[in-house]
């Protein structure tokens, strides 16, 4: 996919003059990584987002989040009205960014060498005259400490290139080699270059120490084209969506960590759901839920190594003791503060790290989690008696605590609830961990059990429906409805022909959608997250209604629908969490749980298409 930058044709850009020309749309994003960190490329080519060494480490790119204060690395060609273009190379998360001007056709590539350790970081970029003669402006200046130091810049006294060191002597060093002559300023690098057709010019941003790897661009670049090209032929998926799919699990394998397995929710943290609102959370963690979701997504494709990655990481640091949401490492404590030197994007304040909503009470979790584990029973993996004794600790708790009221799926800070989601996934958590006893015939208290789920079916049938409005509600006594009633026959709690079920599907249709985007509900009339501000579609519910059309026979309109929900993926097939009201991506970027409900989407109507 291709696609040229026009930056005045996005409805974000007119958010606030203050911003014009210092904010590019978070759609106008590729992005790299190396199976421990990310790093966000825009369509002009510069890096403007980047955590080192890894996922949930202080930034040291983050225009992104504040343009003057940030740090970048960028390149700009000097001619007068020049275009880009992005794509990657087919197959891969290599990233070609193509600068178009009267002066002829300049090219950088971008890629980061996949690698074993958080420490042998690197980021190649290779500048390139395809045509004509550019003069190109280079800049890099890095900013420590989520913006809040700037860098030591100085020549290699020991070898070659240039060394820029974090001031605070938090984070690595950074070792820029090249053989570009640079200029040394008190804030980072710069050089203007004359690039002629057939030059290459290569940069390779690395750390002084640690690195353990052969720096041959040419050898990098081979060795990760490669990598990726054979990670990419295992995808056993043939349908009729073969390009958005593998990018979709692309871009699900850049957010999962080599070292642990874990998954995390989205590459960055602090961009709005609002343009100018304050729903900017910090999503570089692990949640069970989207990790779930993602490892059943890595299963249907072919890629059971990553399920047996994570589930290892849930073996090693969660099963015995679960939350909501993890450190890559499995660390449990992730304090939520404001980084208040940060103006945000295009002005959001405020800017978030940490996230808060890791010690809510949310009982969906059980389901889900123990769901997957079923789905990789299914798939062959392994379940031994250590780990069903941890999986039967967990249903233990879903006994006792099924009716108790939590957060729900979308982490309401308001006050607690009886969720018809949470209801339904501890349902979905008995459920499951029956049918792992039945296939491998393990103890447990089958008939206590039964019991248990049929009672938690009873109460969801009769307690959760509202006659008044014919549909299952959100939550014990409301009467609203939530987009997340769509989950329903997707967990095979109800079949797709239940009437009741029916009715909240169209219920959900009547009141919860523009087209085909899906809103997860009406922020006025539900459980609150305690914020003011309307908030975008999300993808998510949107390639959930698309599963429901195909599922309740109406596979054409879900077909159409979901063509037209890929209309609203960027150039190169990235999608963040929600659509906003202009048709501009919101949310952090690129957000799993859109990426994986994709997958699960183009699945189901190929499936009732054969």
């Amino acid at each position: 996919m291709t696609a040229t930058s026009n930056p005045t044709a996005d409805p974000t850009r007119q958010f606030s003059p203050a911003y014009e020309g210092r904010y590019l749309p978070i759609a106008e994003y590729g992005i790299i990584g190396n199976l421990h960190t990310t790093a966000l490329v825009s369509v002009t080519g510069s890096i403007d987002f980047m955590c080192l060494p890894r996922f949930d480490s202080p930034t040291v790119f983050g225009r992104l989040l504040d343009a003057d204060k940030g740090g970048f690395f960028s390149f700009e060609c000097l001619a007068e009205d020049t275009k880009n273009k992005q794509l990657y190379l087919p197959g891969t998360n290599i990233l070609i960014t193509r600068f178009l001007s009267e002066d002829g056709i300049a090219e950088l590539t971008d890629f980061m060498p996949i690698v074993d350790e958080e420490l042998d970081f690197a980021v190649f970029r290779r500048l390139k005259g395809v045509y004509g003669h550019h003069r190109v402006r280079l800049d890099l200046r890095p900013r420590y400490g989520y913006g809040k130091r700037g860098c030591i810049a100085e020549k290699n006294a020991a070898g070659r290139g240039y060394l820029l060191r974090d001031p605070g002597g938090e984070q690595p060093t950074m070792l820029l080699l090249t053989d570009l002559e640079m200029d040394i300023s008190d804030d980072g690098l710069s050089a203007t270059i004359d690039l002629r057709q057939g030059d290459n010019i290569d940069f390779i941003l690395t750390l002084n120490e640690g690195v353990d790897f052969d720096l041959d661009w040419m050898h990098c670049f081979t060795s990760c084209r490669k990598y990726w090209t054979t990670w990419s032929r295992k995808c056993t998926y043939d349908g009729f969506w073969k390009e958005p799919v593998l990018r979709s699990v692309l871009a699900l394998k850049l957010l999962t960590s080599a070292r642990y397995g874990s998954t995390i929710a989205a590459a960055t943290f602090g961009l709005p759901e609002k343009m100018g609102g304050s729903r900017n959370w910090d999503y570089r963690y692990t949640w069970i839920r989207d990790s779930a979701f993602t490892m059943y997504a890595f299963l249907r494709l072919g890629y059971r190594k990553e399920a047996e990655g994570f589930m290892d990481w849930i073996r090693e640091k969660c099963v015995d003791c679960l939350q909501l949401m993890y450190a890559v490492d499995g660390q449990t404590e992730l304090p939520e503060s404001e980084l208040d030197h940060l103006e945000g994007y295009r002005g959001s304040q405020p800017v978030r790290i940490g996230n808060a909503a890791s010690k809510q009470k949310q009982m969906d979790i059980y389901g889900e989690l123990i769901d997957t584990i079923y789905l990789y029973n299914q798939a062959g993996g392994s379940v031994t008696h250590d780990f069903w004794t941890s999986i039967t600790a967990l249903v233990d708790y879903v006994i006792e605590h099924w009716k108790d009221e939590d957060h729900g799926i979308w982490e309401v800070r308001s006050g607690k609830e009886r969720f018809l989601h949470s209801a339904v996934c501890c349902w979905v958590a008995i459920d499951r961990a029956m049918k792992i006893a039945e296939d491998r015939s393990l103890p447990c208290p089958m008939g206590k059990w039964r019991e248990v789920r049929d009672d938690i079916y009873k109460d969801i049938y009769y307690n959760f429906w509202n006659e008044e409005i014919q549909a299952y509600v959100q939550f014990k006594g409301s009467d609203t409805v939530d987009a997340a009633a769509l989950l329903m026959p997707l967990l095979r709690f109800v079949s797709s022909k239940e009437p009741r079920w029916l009715k909240t599907f169209k219920a959900i249709e009547e009141k919860l959608s523009a087209d085909v985007l899906i809103f997860r509900y009406k922020q006025e009339h539900g459980a609150t997250d305690g914020l003011d501000g309307d908030e975008g579609a999300f993808a998510i519910c949107s390639f959930w209604y698309v599963e429901c059309l195909a599922r309740i026979g109406h596979v054409d309109k879900a077909t159409v629908v979901f063509e037209k929900m890929l209309g609203y993926a960027n150039h190169l097939g990235l999608m963040s969490e929600e659509i906003g009201l202009h048709g501009e991506q919101l949310g952090n970027f690129p957000q799993a749980f859109s990426h994986l409900s994709l997958i699960s989407a183009a699945f189901q109507i190929d499936k009732k298409n054969r």
